[in-house]
This record gives structure tokens, sequence and C-alpha cells, in this order.
């Protein structure tokens, strides 16, 4: 593929297709959202954003419009049984059989793929701070109902720790109830610490027992292919984490 998609780099099932969009894939928004921005409620035009939606799901040859989710931080669990044209309230999605698609936006939270050793069962997961703390990912395990040992995991672009500071409430919510989550903070200021996505994604999927996992070392405040909240504010779009069955 070309600059406006970046590919995972892991080893999925071959009927298994999985891409990330950037800014520079083909869409339609205007300034300060140009252009590919995938978000609905991000501010930008709606029509755009639909606009969008469609040159995502042609560009990459998608076999259905994907499961898109209303993420709020949350950790509910949506299963994409059979086509449906709304938005459910979730912050994870999985999927079974051939023939289905699901997205992930995001604009500094932590995207997650997940997939079986057959290509069977996919999933995928909004994990920022709050609901990778309150267990999304752990959720999202479980209603896969796949055995740790037959998952892999790949973690997608979000910000990087040395853009990340985060305040103590933070750092307490994951050392409560995993004192070795202290390794991914790094104290800065009084109050307040650099927090590490990545290391405590990967805390907590090997604590689910999924030792396959794959990817990380993006940042997206630094990296301009990619929306950020915390880099662009209220003007920030959102780019999407795709998976789907062939």
């Amino acid at each position: 593929m070309d600059d406006a998609w970046i590919v995972p780099d892991w080893p999925a099932p071959a009927t298994v297709g999985a891409a990330v969009s950037t800014r520079q894939g083909p869409g339609v928004s205007a300034p300060p959202y140009d252009r590919l921005n995938l978000g609905l409620r991000s501010g930008d035009d709606l029509a755009a954003v639909v606009t969008n939606r469609a040159a995502l799901a042609q560009a990459l040859a998608l076999p259905a419009t994907p499961l898109w989710l209303r993420q709020i931080h949350g950790t509910a669990v949506a299963e994409h049984s059979a086509p449906r044209e709304d938005e459910p309230e979730a912050d994870a999605a999985v999927a079974r059989g051939p023939g289905k698609a699901l997205a992930i936006l995001t604009a500094d939270c932590l995207p997650v793929l997940f997939t079986s050793a057959d290509g069977g069962t996919i999933g995928a997961a909004h994990a920022g701070w709050r609901g990778l703390a309150a267990g999304v990912l752990e959720n999202a395990l479980a209603r896969m109902a796949v055995p740790a040992a037959d998952v892999m995991a790949w973690l997608g672009p979000a910000i990087g720790a040395p853009s990340y500071e985060v305040g103590d409430e933070v750092r307490a919510a994951f050392v409560a109830t995993d004192p070795g989550a202290e390794a991914a903070f790094t104290p800065t200021r009084p109050g307040h610490a650099l927090c590490d996505l990545y290391m405590l994604a990967r805390r907590k999927l090997a604590a689910a027992g999924v030792t396959r996992v794959f990817g990380g070392g993006f940042d997206t405040f630094r990296d301009s292919r990619f929306y950020s909240y915390r880099r662009d504010g209220a003007a920030s779009g959102r780019f999407a984490t795709v998976i789907w069955t062939r």
C-alpha cells in the first residue's frame, strides 16, 4: 500500500486483513481536518465524513461496511453478528466468520487488533487510559471466546510515552491492581509523569495470557500523518484502525 495506509506487521492468517488510515488518504475534509477524517463527532462536516468512510471502504476493498462504534472510553464490547446501520455504544467489538469488518477511531488513544490463530474470530478495541485501566482489552478477549494462547494482538498508532504526561490519578488507576505497572510511568514534575500506554497494554495482555503481541512504537503526537487530540485540540479529526475477514 502507499503512504495513505499503515499495514500491520504481524503474522495474521491470510484470511485476515488490517490497515490504519492516515490523513493522507483519499478524503475530502477541508482544513483543519484535511483530509481523511473519519470521526462523525469531531466537529467536521458530516457529509464529508460519510464520503470519507465510503472512500476508505473502497480503497481497502473491504468485504462489508465496517461496524463503527460510538466510543465512550468504556469497556462494553459489541458483537458484529449481522449487518446494522446504527453505531452501538461500545469501545470494542468482535466478529466471527468471513465477510466482516471492524473499525476503531482514535486520535492518541491506543487501537488494539486481535485475531484467532485460524482467522475465524477477530476483535478490535479502543484503549484510552480509562478503558485500558478498567478492562476493555480483557472484555474483548472474553467476548472472543478463544483460548488466549490462540490469540495474537497488534498495537496500533497511539501517543508515545515521551509526549504523554498524565496526572497521578492515571498512575494510581493502574498501580492499584498491578503494582508492576509503576514501570510504565516516568516522573516529570510533582503530581505528573510520562505514561507508556504500550507498556501498560502489553502488561494487560500478558496477564490475560496473550503472549503473541506485535506493533507499538508509534507516537501520534509527533507524527503528522495521524490526528492527535492532544496536539490539535478540538479541531482534531479521527483516523481508523480496521480489521476484516476475507
